[in-house]
């Protein structure tokens, strides 16, 4: 699994060209699902979501959480992660998990984040077209990938 986690003053989702939802400050993260992922690693990488202190603390340095600071998240599925680009110019998905692996994954992962303690976890629509529009704030955005932990 792979979560990109931006540190954001807002991040707002359209789906359809119909329906926007909007949270912030706080997370946006890009999820995606690899064909041979556990679902018991949801866990971890909520957990570790919600605790990296990418947040400044009162001396300016990045030492809080968003959890810490009762912030907000938005979660968006993003196969194109799972991209693999070594081989010339179109990038392959076949790493990229398919439904039902890839639903059950997304849902358990927005669940346990949701449970976790944050102001509010929002999120896009899986399968979806969505437009994602952010105020990245920092710039400030970190790779979750389970695959190099267990290495």
């Amino acid at each position: 699994m792979k979560a990109l986690v931006q540190r954001v003053k807002y991040a707002r989702v359209t789906i359809n060209g119909e329906e926007t939802r909007e949270t912030g400050p706080g997370l946006l993260v890009l999820f995606g699902c690899a064909a041979g992922d556990d679902l018991d690693t949801c866990r971890k990488l909520a957990e570790k979501t919600a605790n990296l202190r990418i947040f400044d603390d009162a001396e300016g340095k990045m030492n809080l959480s968003a959890l810490d600071l009762g912030l907000s998240a938005m979660v968006v599925s993003q196969f194109t992660l799972l991209a693999d680009t070594h081989k010339g110019n179109r990038p392959s998905f076949i790493e990229a998990a398919k439904p039902p692996l890839s639903v059950q994954a997304y849902e358990r992962y927005v669940e346990i984040l949701s449970s976790l303690g944050l102001r509010e976890v929002k999120t896009g629509e899986f399968g979806a077209d969505m437009q994602v529009e952010i105020c990245n704030d920092g710039p400030v955005t970190v790779m979750l990938d389970t695959e190099e932990w267990r290495r």
